[in-house]
């Protein structure tokens, strides 16, 4: 048996750039990635897929078309596919994403934020 658990804490550790998602574990289809995010983003959408943002330390806010949502250590928000967003932390903040492999970061914008993909740690 070759199964050992995922220490989120240590995969956090291994790095320091901010907007940069490390894959740290695969489900099916799925990617499990942890990020420092600090700052502001840009607007984005995601047109094929729904993504999953759950805090594990720090604030972070989403901005939305509509209004903003806040979102303290462990909580959690599943954004819709085609939804525009833009993610915003004061102060650095430690998340995990839950989306399918191959998810770009900026989703539909691009730019000079695009994360390179597919980085394990």
């Amino acid at each position: 048996m070759d199964f050992q658990s995922i220490n989120l804490e240590e995969k956090l550790s291994l790095f320091t750039e901010h907007w940069s998602p490390k894959i740290i574990a695969q489900m099916n289809d799925y990617h499990f990635k942890v990020v420092k995010l600090q700052g502001d983003f840009v607007w984005h959408r995601h047109d094929e897929t729904d993504e999953v943002f759950i805090v594990i330390e720090g604030d972070l806010s989403i901005d939305f078309r509509e209004g903003r949502v806040g979102l303290k250590p462990g909580e959690m928000i599943v954004v819709p596919k085609g939804v525009e967003h833009k993610p915003f932390a004061e102060k650095e903040c430690q998340v995990m994403l839950v989306e399918p492999a191959g998810t770009v970061n900026t989703g539909d914008a691009g730019g000079e934020m695009t994360a390179e993909d597919d980085v394990w740690i």
